[in-house]
């Protein structure tokens, strides 16, 4: 069976005989691997469209037990991305995180979605690109079903006083509730926030992407909230270490902040 999906490829590996296999992210059917004898140094319309950080169009044949891509068109290269090593960093590190939260072949329409627009502004963006990160890391999580409890402790359902947050726990936790977690001795996982991190998460989770375009977190408050979310993912959705981890927090490292609401929460 044919069939034409949009998508954006993930990473390419040479197989033998000039074949290639790519890890393509398709809008209709979710992250398939599919072979391809088409080749990225020729002139044609395909060549570009098998290439990473390319969005396009794919006409993909359907086996019993495999797929192949018999042509493609590109939509946009994102060639901005490859200009720019700190671009290149995060893109990268979005890339692989992304690969690594969604299932083999099971629709996601909501992050493929995301997805697209993260680079779309990406390739747009100068600098400051953290933001952009969490901002994508948050969506995701809401997408997946994952999102933290923001509005009340995780475990008493306090509204009041929720200065820490726990990962296990899935959320927010009130000073007494950490009290008690405290002096019993079993505290793994758990942050004191020492900023507004429900106003930040509210904040970075709702809205488009271009909306905060000239805003960027204080680099503490960045870096904080980074590590918190990179556990929490990890936690729950099963991610170990990305190869792409010690590029973005080197571009995190190199952050001077920025203007508007949100850099002027850090603790």
């Amino acid at each position: 069976m044919n069939v034409r999906t949009r998508g954006i490829v993930f990473r390419q590996i040479q197989a033998t005989g000039g074949r290639k296999m790519l890890l393509l992210f398709t809008e209709k059917y979710g992250k398939i691997s599919t072979g391809t004898n088409l080749n990225e140094k020729s002139k044609n319309r395909s060549s570009l469209a098998i290439r990473p950080f390319t969005f396009g169009n794919y006409q993909i044949y359907e086996g019993k037990n495999y797929y192949n891509l018999d042509g493609a068109e590109t939509i946009r290269s994102y060639y901005s991305i490859g200009e720019d090593l700190d671009r290149y960093m995060v893109s990268s590190y979005i890339l692989e995180l992304t690969e690594k939260i969604i299932p083999l072949e099971v629709p996601q329409p909501g992050i493929f979605r995301l997805l697209i627009d993260f680079m779309d502004e990406v390739s747009v963006r100068r600098g400051q690109y953290g933001t952009l990160v969490l901002a994508y890391e948050i969506r995701a999580l809401r997408m997946l079903g994952v999102f933290p409890q923001t509005g009340e402790c995780s475990r008493c359902g306090r509204s009041d006083g929720l200065a820490y947050f726990s990962i296990p726990d899935g959320g927010m936790l009130c000073s007494s509730c950490f009290q008690k977690i405290r002096d019993a001795a079993e505290h793994p996982l758990i942050y004191h926030t020492k900023f507004d991190i429900v106003s930040v998460l509210n904040y970075l989770g709702s809205g488009s992407f271009s909306a905060f375009r000239d805003i960027a977190l204080e680099q503490d408050t960045a870096r904080r909230l980074q590590r918190i979310i990179r556990e929490y993912i990890s936690y729950y959705l099963d991610v170990g270490h990305l190869k792409s981890e010690s590029l973005l927090d080197a571009q995190i490292r190199k952050g001077k902040g920025g203007n508007g609401r949100p850099g002027n929460q850090g603790g």
